[in-house]
């Protein structure tokens, strides 16, 4: 291995690895969607890690999305720290609705590019080309210690930008379709490969939750990925690896027994109570992959008109059977760790069968094919962390999501 001595990120320490350290995002895994591929008998690494491994349930963090908890568990802290509150943000700089996608709105190392500065190797697969850039943040190429890449954009790497060039020819695999279990593949394929041939010393694996949106547990959609999953674990298991099996969120279903989303349009009650965009309702789970969610999760914030009485406004959404929790900025930046300046007046929280939406107007759900499941919520927060080793880890909710490679670090420093 090529680092001798703990590195530090974000005023936390990490073992030197003296074997590689992974740490897989599984996307939208609810703990569910483990217990009934095993019990079906299709996860038998899985199940052989949760039995000789270390098994326990963590929290992620709120809102429970892709984009803070992927850029969580790279730095391994909270939004508050690294900046990433949703994958959809008023910028206040400019004051328009903007993906929180660049760079540039980062506020923290990733993990990575501290042990890259270390001398480690690194290598980062990611499904969605949305995460790449930050995920990357701080890695250089021209040293070929470091590959960090997207199955979706994978025959469009260069050396110079991804630290390998055409990665789709390099795994043999053609570049997989955005809606597709494949894209994830596509990640699992690479990282047995990066394992055996450029061996880095830290590995981070993300995928895409196209599968859970689409499918419940004991569907054979669902079944068919996990079993899929499972043989590529059992590859990087071998390679041996000390691997943290985690998620950034879990996955409820959102809807009416007709099959129709459920969904509170908050942006018609503002303009009802306050007038027509007095208010603005941004909702963070917003994306371009519209097709697995039509934008609607269980977490919404609110910016208010200058004179509006926030205490009253609260109130009327608290009444509101949809909503569990409404809580202000101060609240939300104390409760959630989450950015003051990146949120608006109010924070508001569905109901595990329950999203919020804009205006039902502003709402394409044509694409919509299957009944909704969604998740930024409070009842998406626990998910599955397995580790392949035996480590001591505290319970939920001490135990995050973002401690993935602190713990992977430290099975892989025994």
């Amino acid at each position: 291995m090529t680092i001798h001595t703990p590195v530090e990120a974000n005023e936390r320490v990490y073992p030197s690895p003296k074997v590689p350290a992974v740490a897989i995002c599984l996307d939208g895994c609810e703990p569910e969607y483990l217990d009934v591929a095993i019990a079906k008998g299709l996860m038998p690494t899985l199940k052989r890690m949760r039995e000789e491994g270390t098994d326990k349930l963590a929290h992620s963090v709120i809102p429970s999305f892709t984009n803070p908890n992927n850029l969580s568990i790279a730095t391994g802290r909270p939004p508050i720290v690294h900046g990433i509150c949703g994958n959809y943000l008023i910028d206040p700089d400019s004051g328009e609705e903007v993906m929180m996608n660049d760079v540039r709105f980062l506020r923290a190392p990733t993990v990575f590019s501290k042990f890259y500065e270390a001398g480690a190797r690194v290598a980062v697969v990611t499904a969605k080309d949305k995460l790449r850039a930050l995920l990357g943040a701080g890695l250089k190429y021209d040293e070929g210690r470091a590959i960090c890449f997207s199955s979706e954009k994978s025959d469009q790497t260069t050396m110079a930008e991804n630290g390998i060039d055409n990665a789709s020819k390099w795994l043999g695999m053609e570049v997989p379709e955005v809606y597709s279990a494949e894209l994830s593949e596509f990640v699992f394929a690479a990282g047995v490969k990066l394992l055996k041939e450029f061996k880095p010393d830290v590995m981070y694996l993300s995928t895409t939750d196209y599968i859970q949106h689409k499918f419940a547990p004991d569907q054979k959609g669902a079944l068919d990925f996990y079993e899929m999953f499972d043989k590529y674990l059992a590859e990087l298991d071998a390679l041996g690896a000390a691997i943290v099996v985690t998620a950034d969120h879990g996955m409820k279903p959102k809807h009416l027994a007709d099959g129709s989303p459920a969904v509170i349009y908050v942006q018609d009650l503002m303009d009802e109570w306050l007038g027509k965009d007095a208010a603005r309702v941004i909702l963070p789970i917003t994306d371009p992959y519209v097709v697995h969610h039509g934008a609607l999760g269980s977490f919404a914030t609110c910016y208010l008109p200058a004179g509006a009485d926030r205490a009253d406004i609260m109130a009327k959404l608290d009444a509101r059977d949809e909503i569990i929790l409404v809580v202000t900025r101060e609240e939300a930046v104390k409760r959630f760790e989450l950015p003051a300046d990146r949120i608006g007046d109010i924070v508001m929280i569905s109901g595990e069968n329950m999203t919020i939406g804009t205006s039902a107007h502003r709402h394409d759900l044509a694409a919509l094919k299957e009944p909704l499941r969604s998740h930024g919520g409070l009842t998406e927060q626990e998910v599955p962390f397995i580790v392949n080793r035996r480590v001591d880890l505290p319970n939920a909710p001490d135990l995050r999501n973002f401690d993935a490679f602190l713990y992977a670090c430290t099975a892989a420093a025994l």
